[in-house]
C-alpha cells in the first residue's frame, strides 16, 4: 500500500511542477530578499571602467547606472573585446521582490541572412573562418546599449545619459594605452585593422606602420561625440547618421553585409526569467538561450552533484570528475542550443537532475570516456554542430547599496570584432558564432545555423548564485569564447565545494574539456621561439602541476598544455556579515573596488 501511496504522489508532484511552470520559476520562488549592508562594489576589466562605475555609484546611481557607465568606458579602452557596437547578456538581482532577470542583447542577423551566407558560392563549402570574421557580413545589429536602456528603465535611478559622462572625459582627454590592449593590437594589426581606414587612423601611429605602444596617449574625439548622441537618443546606433555609418562600414567589400535600417529600426532587447537550478541546497541563477553558457554550467553542476567534490579536491580525480562533466555538458550545448525564437529549445530538460543522474553514471573514476554524445532529454532531432570558436570578450559585476546585483558579459566577439569602425567603435562579428555549416553530414539542421532576424548562439555565462536560504551569495563569469563554461563553472567549485575564498576561486588553474581533448593551463610552459621558460605567463603562475596533468593523462585523457587560457573572471562575494569581497582575474588587467 506504503508502494502504491508513493507512485501516486510522485504522480501528482510531477504534474504539480510540470503543469503550467518551469523549473526554473519553482526554483526562482525559492530565492529571497537580500538586505544590503554594504554601500556597494564594482569588478571589471579595466581599472578606468571600474572607477566610472564607481562613480556613478558614489553619485546615487544603481547598479544598472554604474554597468552603463562600465560598458561605456571599456568600448573605449578595451575595445578589443566588447564595446558599443557589440552585445551582451545580463543577470539582475532584485532584492526588493526577489526576481533575477535575464536580459538579452544579444546582436540579431539581419532580414536578408540565409543559411548558406558563410558558404563558398562555388564550392559549398564553408569560407576560412578568418573571412569571415574580417568582413561585413559578419556584423549583426549590435544589441548592448539597447539592453541597458531596457534595464535603465527597470531600475535606473539616475536620469539616462548622465551615465556617459566619465567615459566621455576620457575619451576627450585621452587614456593610457594598457599592456592588453597595445599587445592585441600588435598582433591583430596586420590581419586587418590595418584595411580599415577609420581602424588603421585610430589603432596605428602616423607613419601607419607601428601599432600604438603601451602609455600611448589615445583620445577619440568620435567616440565622446557618438555617447552624447546616445545620452539624447538611446537608439541613437540604430536610427540615423551613427546608423548610416555603420550601414556604409558593413556594405564595404570584401563580403559585404546586409544590414539595413529596417533591420537596425526593429532590434528590441527581450526580457524573462532567468534560467536557474539547485547545485547542494545553493541557487544558481543564469541568462537564457540563445546564451548557451548557464545551461552548460548548470548541466556542469548537476553531473557534479553526484559525486563528493569536497571530498576529491583539487586532485588528478577531482579535475577528471571535472573534465568528464564538461565533456557532457559541451556535448548537449553544441547540439541543442540555439535561438528559441526560431527553434524549439528546452533548457529545462538539460538541467533535470534525473537527467543528469543519468549523464552522471557514465563517468567512471579509474578512465576517461571515449567517444562523448549528446543524450537526448527531450527527443529533439538536431544535426552535428560546426560553429566556430574564438575567445575574446569581457565579463563585470556590480553590487549597489540597495543590493541589486548586475552579473553581466559583453562582447564584440573576436579580438576587435569585424576589424571595422564606425563613428569611434568597433562593430562586432557577432554572426560568425553561427554555424557555417547549416545542416551536418546527414542533412540534419544544426540548432545554431544562420537565419534571417536569428540570434546566434552564445557561450557568455553571467551567473548569479544564492545561498540555501535563498539569499544572495556571489556572481561570477568570464570572457574566453567556449572556454567560458569551464571558467565560471570551476569558480561555483572552488567556492561552493573546496571552500575557497573568491580570489582563490578565480586564480584555480583553469581545465577545458571539450570535443576529446582537455585543455589545461600548465606551468613551467617553454617559449616557442627562444626555448625558455616563459615567467610572464599566467599559466606561470596560476597553471595545473604536472603531476596533476599527468593524473589526467593516465586516466587517457588526451591533454594540451596551454599558456593560453586567459580568463577574466569577476567575482563579487557577500560574506555572512553582509561585507562585500571582490575578486578580479590577474589574467588579465581588471580590479575589484568598493565604496568606502
Amino acid at each position: 500500500m506504503k508502494q502504491i501511496i508513493s507512485f501516486f504522489l510522485s504522480i501528482f508532484l510531477y504534474t504539480f511542477v510540470h503543469a503550467g511552470t518551469s523549473s526554473a520559476n519553482v526554483v526562482n520562488a525559492k530565492i529571497k530578499p537580500t538586505p544590503s549592508k554594504s554601500k556597494g562594489m564594482v569588478a571589471a576589466a579595466n581599472p578606468l571602467a571600474s572607477r566610472a562605475g564607481v562613480e556613478i555609484l558614489e553619485a546615487g546611481g544603481s547598479a544598472i547606472d554604474a554597468a552603463i557607465a562600465i560598458q561605456a568606458m571599456l568600448g573605449l579602452v578595451e575595445p578589443q573585446s566588447s564595446g558599443l557596437g557589440g552585445g551582451a547578456f545580463m543577470v539582475v538581482y532584485d532584492p526588493k521582490t526577489a526576481k533575477v532577470w535575464s536580459y538579452n542583447g544579444r546582436e540579431k542577423a539581419p532580414g536578408a541572412a540565409s543559411p548558406d551566407m558563410f558558404l563558398d558560392p562555388q564550392t559549398k563549402q564553408p569560407i576560412p573562418y578568418r573571412n569571415g570574421i574580417a568582413s561585413g557580413v559578419s556584423t549583426g545589429v549590435p544589441g548592448v546599449i539597447t539592453m541597458l536602456q531596457k534595464a535603465h528603465q527597470d531600475y535606473g535611478l539616475l536620469d539616462w545619459g548622465v551615465q556617459f559622462e566619465p567615459a566621455i572625459k576620457t575619451a576627450e582627454n585621452g587614456f593610457k594605452v594598457s599592456p592588453r590592449m597595445a599587445n592585441i593590437t600588435a598582433r591583430m594589426g596586420g590581419f586587418a585593422l590595418n584595411k580599415d581606414k577609420n581602424a588603421k587612423d585610430y589603432f596605428f601611429l602616423d607613419d601607419g606602420n607601428k601599432t600604438i605602444p603601451v602609455g600611448f596617449l589615445r583620445d577619440n574625439p568620435q567616440y565622446a561625440n557618438t555617447l552624447r548622441a546616445l545620452q539624447k537618443n538611446p537608439r541613437a546606433l540604430l536610427e540615423g547618421p551613427i546608423a548610416q555609418e555603420i550601414l556604409r562600414v558593413t556594405h564595404r567589400p570584401p563580403f559585404p553585409g546586409s544590414l539595413t535600417l529596417d533591420d537596425m529600426k526593429n532590434y528590441q532587447a527581450k526580457k524573462t526569467e532567468a534560467l536557474c537550478s539547485t547545485y547542494r541546497s545553493n541557487i544558481i541563477c543564469g541568462a537564457q538561450p540563445p546564451s548557451s553558457g548557464p545551461v552548460a554550467v548548470q548541466s556542469i553542476l548537476g553531473v557534479l552533484e553526484n559525486f563528493d567534490m569536497k571530498k576529491l579536491g583539487m586532485t588528478s580525480e577531482g579535475w577528471h570528475i571535472f573534465s568528464e562533466a564538461s565533456f557532457l555538458a559541451y556535448a548537449d550545448r553544441d547540439k541543442y542550443i540555439g535561438d528559441p525564437d526560431f527553434i524549439t529549445v528546452d533548457a529545462d530538460s538539460l538541467i533535470d537532475k534525473e537527467y543528469l543522474r543519468s549523464r552522471a553514471d557514465l563517468i567512471r573514476n579509474d578512465i576517461a570516456m571515449k567517444n562523448v554524445t549528446a543524450g537526448n532529454p527531450n527527443a529533439l532531432v538536431r544535426g552535428k554542430d560546426s560553429t566556430p570558436d574564438n575567445p575574446s570578450t569581457s565579463h563585470f559585476t556590480v553590487v549597489d547599496k540597495d543590493g541589486l546585483v548586475v552579473s553581466m558579459t559583453t562582447t564584440v566577439e573576436a579580438a576587435f570584432g569585424s576589424q571595422r569602425m564606425a563613428a569611434g567603435f568597433i562593430l562586432n562579428n557577432q554572426l560568425t558564432d553561427f554555424s557555417f555549416q547549416p545542416r551536418d553530414s546527414d542533412g540534419l539542421l544544426v540548432a545554431n545555423a544562420v537565419g534571417p532576424n536569428k540570434r546566434p548562439r552564445s557561450s557568455m555565462a553571467p551567473v548569479i548564485v544564492f545561498n540555501p536560504e535563498g539569499e544572495f551569495l556571489f556572481t561570477s563569469g568570464s570572457p574566453g569564447g567556449s572556454s567560458i563554461i569551464a571558467y565560471t563553472a570551476k569558480t561555483i567549485v572552488g567556492i561552493l565545494d573546496w571552500g575557497l575564498s573568491p580570489q582563490d576561486a578565480i586564480e584555480l588553474p583553469n581545465v577545458i574539456a571539450r570535443n576529446g581533448r582537455v585543455a589545461v593551463e600548465a606551468k613551467g610552459l617553454k617559449d616557442e621561439i627562444s626555448g625558455e621558460i616563459d615567467r610572464g605567463s599566467p599559466a606561470e603562475e596560476f597553471g595545473l602541476p604536472e603531476s596533476l596533468i599527468k593524473g589526467l593523462e593516465s586516466r587517457g585523457h588526451k591533454v594540451r598544455r596551454s599558456k593560453g587560457e586567459f580568463s577574466g573572471i569577476h567575482i563579487i562575494y557577500r560574506d555572512e556579515d553582509g561585507t562585500l569581497i571582490g575578486g578580479a582575474d590577474p589574467r588579465r588587467e581588471g580590479v575589484a573596488l568598493g565604496l568606502d
